[in-house]
């Protein structure tokens, strides 16, 4: 799927770099901005509201932010060089869903109940960012594996929010901590399988790359 992009793709040479789409970069360093806000909005709520799920979501913008930065680095550079950092961006959504799970299991062990109010503000502002940011990335959804990562991204973290804001509300109605935790459980699944994809494709990438090479050196 090297080829898999809007714009012309090299025939004779795959692995030169596609020509820039402009606003593909714009949206990008929107993208970018957007999650770096978030991640110190949620990472200040979550930690004052003691919700594992907010403080989840905050590592997630955080880590969006910097994939982003890292496809805006790359973005001018060769296909080889794209597929890569689609590896690098997908083993580190492999590794935040590892992180969540433990950051779930250490909060259950603890017993502590987060607030309910903070958690649904929080999620539903989010929810909004989130949302822009998807349907801003939308047009690039089946583009490469580094494009396809950076869409991935923003269509996890959406949906992510719904289950914050539905986790606020199960915390409200039961006064317990477990929707909280669940809602984490299922973000990092999430992060789990959107990571593993990405990590597939960028292999499929590189290894259709140096087969190319081969028969075209």
């Amino acid at each position: 799927m090297a080829c898999s992009c809007h714009s012309t793709c090299p025939t004779e040479a795959p692995a030169t770099a596609q020509p820039l789409d402009p606003r593909w970069k714009r949206a990008l360093w929107i993208a970018l901005w957007v999650n770096a806000v978030m991640f110190v909005v949620e990472l200040i709520a979550g930690w004052q509201a003691g919700s594992v799920s907010l403080l989840a979501d905050a590592v997630d913008f955080a880590g969006d932010a910097a994939n982003y930065g890292l496809s805006l680095a790359v973005l001018s550079m060769a296909v080889v060089w794209r597929s890569r950092a689609a590896l690098v961006k997908g083993g580190t959504m492999l590794a935040y869903g590892l992180f969540v799970l433990a950051k779930a299991a250490w909060i259950w062990q603890a017993g502590s109940v987060p607030h309910a109010g903070t958690m649904g503000a929080v999620g539903l502002l989010a929810l909004m960012a989130n949302t822009g940011v998807a349907l801003l990335l939308y047009r690039w959804r089946q583009g490469d594996a580094n494009m396809r990562s950076v869409w991935l991204c923003s269509r996890n973290d959406a949906l992510s929010n719904l289950a914050v804001i539905a986790a606020a509300a199960g915390v409200f109605g039961t006064g317990s901590a477990w929707p909280d935790l669940a809602v984490a459980a299922i973000m990092a699944l999430l992060a789990i399988s959107a990571g593993w994809s990405v990590v597939r494709q960028a292999r499929g990438e590189l290894r259709s790359q140096r087969q190319q090479l081969v028969m075209n050196p």
